[in-house]
């Protein structure tokens, strides 16, 4: 049996291109601080739990970077979030795609994802933006999960719940990504 996959996506970690939004509160310094060192433990945190596999997905494609943990790195690839996901997501059976900005996020939350995919087709853990943290998706899946969302607006969660219209779907518990100097 294919072992459940979480994946984390993530930007290299450079000043100036990462946490921009943040960024403009708080300084490229202080942003690319809080971005390493919640992508760090993040990264400790779900290598270690034996109950998935975990595999970075890093943009941009051409970069070489020292991630700060030994871990799987797949490219992104072209084009917008939603179809990066989708091509991250279509080479896995269950598979969960958490961000690099939650820091309350932890291992047992992905676990509680797979859990929900026992009964459901898709699971999502919204953020109180309107967006989400985390997408869990089974094999029995929408041909185009991402499709026509409006990332980064309060409207991504409710874009992306429409692809999966007449699916089980699984809403986890609501968790803050942290996008500018307030939210931190």
């Amino acid at each position: 049996m294919m072992r459940d996959t979480v994946i984390v996506f993530a930007r290299a970690p450079r000043l100036g291109t990462v946490k921009r939004r943040l960024a403009r509160d708080v300084g490229d310094r202080a942003a690319l601080r809080f971005y390493q060192g919640n992508l760090a433990r993040l990264l400790r945190m779900l290598t270690r739990d034996r109950r998935f596999r975990t595999v970075l997905a890093a943009t941009p494609d051409h970069v070489r970077v020292r991630w700060p943990i030994r871990v799987v790195v797949v490219k992104q690839g072209s084009g917008d979030l939603g179809q990066r996901m989708h091509r991250a997501c279509s080479v896995h059976g269950r598979v969960a795609i958490v961000g690099t900005d939650i820091p309350a996020l932890n291992a047992d939350d992905v676990a509680a994802a797979f859990r929900a995919l026992g009964r459901a087709q898709a699971a999502f853990g919204p953020s109180d933006d309107g967006g989400y943290w985390l997408a869990a998706l089974s094999p029995r899946r929408p041909a185009r999960p991402f499709k026509d969302v409006r990332w980064s607006t309060e409207h991504a969660l409710a874009d992306t719940l429409k692809n999966f219209a007449g699916r089980q779907v699984a809403l986890l518990r609501t968790l803050r990504d942290v996008d500018t100097g307030a939210d931190l």
